[in-house]
């Protein structure tokens, strides 16, 4: 984990072919946008409810589709079941997820 990272609050972990970070999930918004920080996490808004994984399936196209990698390189570690997740990205760099925040 970079102590000076360029994302601001966000605690981005990088490893050699991977990313591990927290994100925020509002569902049932307007629109899929990221918005900014909250805490130490990423806060995404995603259209989609949270009833049957819908929400889980949501974040992990919208965030691959934004980073330009494949559904399968996004897994949830942690968090299934809560609006507070933890993410693992492989195929990327810390950089690139303290890009989508600007």
């Amino acid at each position: 984990m970079k102590p000076d990272s360029p994302a601001g609050g966000l605690k981005i972990s990088e490893s050699a072919d991977s990313v591990t970070f927290s994100v925020h999930v509002q569902p049932r918004a307007s629109k899929n946008e990221v918005c900014g920080i909250l805490g130490d996490a990423l806060k995404l808004r995603l259209t989609s409810p949270p009833v049957e994984g819908e929400a889980n399936r949501l974040c992990i196209e919208f965030l691959a589709k934004l980073l330009r990698v494949s559904k399968s390189s996004v897994t949830i570690i942690a968090g299934e079941r809560s609006r507070h997740k933890t993410l693992r990205i492989t195929g990327v760099a810390a950089r690139e997820i303290a890009a989508l925040i600007r």
